[in-house]
């Protein structure tokens, strides 16, 4: 056997394209039926490939349906600056667009319900945002030293805070999660974390 072979391992190398086709075919479908009526055969057919296919890339359906609806790319151009106000602004809208978008809002109801049979799902959602939580500690510890906030200030309770205000809102009424409604959300977690 080859070097390269051996670090290939065993078999073809997977095709980055059904990892995309059953992305888009996941998304689109979520949108036209919904999560409920959401089928790994359904996934499968519009995505022109088989559903062993797509269960050596996710390990269940929920698996699936949270990394199409939310992709590695909300967070890439995500970065914090020297006004604390605005980088708590910008993540209240970020998680606010992330949330009401057709595709999140037809997933999160059923994903929301999963959470409690996949922890490994619930795990890689912490996993995703590690480094934002990171980021969001480095922040607050220099607003701390600079005297902003509390220097007991966590960025996870930020996060569950604003994240859980943001759910509320796309289950309720995404309609009142304008930009008025982000200010004032933003107001009360800056107003939480001062000293």
């Amino acid at each position: 056997m080859t070097n390269q072979a051996s670090e290939r391992g065993a078999g073809r190398p997977r095709d980055p394209r059904i990892e995309q086709a059953a992305l888009a075919a996941t998304r689109d479908l979520l949108v036209e039926v919904g999560y409920a009526r959401l089928t790994v055969a359904a996934v499968a057919g519009r995505a022109g490939t088989t559903k062993a296919a797509l269960y050596r890339r996710w390990p269940s359906l929920p698996h699936l349906v949270y990394e199409a609806a939310f992709p590695d790319e909300l967070l890439k151009d995500w970065h914090l600056g020297p006004d604390l106000r605005a980088d708590l602004l910008g993540i209240v809208t970020g998680t606010r667009d992330a949330f009401t978008t057709p595709v999140a809002a037809a997933a999160l109801p059923g994903l929301l319900a999963e959470f409690s049979t996949h922890p490994a799902l619930h795990n890689a959602l912490l996993a995703r945002f590690a480094g934002v939580f990171d980021a969001i500690d480095d922040r607050l510890r220099t607003a701390a030293d600079e005297g902003e906030v509390r220097p007991d200030a966590r960025s996870e309770d930020l996060l569950r805070l604003m994240i859980g205000a943001a759910l509320i809102g796309v289950l309720l009424g995404p309609e009142t999660l304008d930009d008025a409604w982000a200010d004032r959300v933003t107001t009360i977690l800056l107003e939480g974390v001062r000293p």
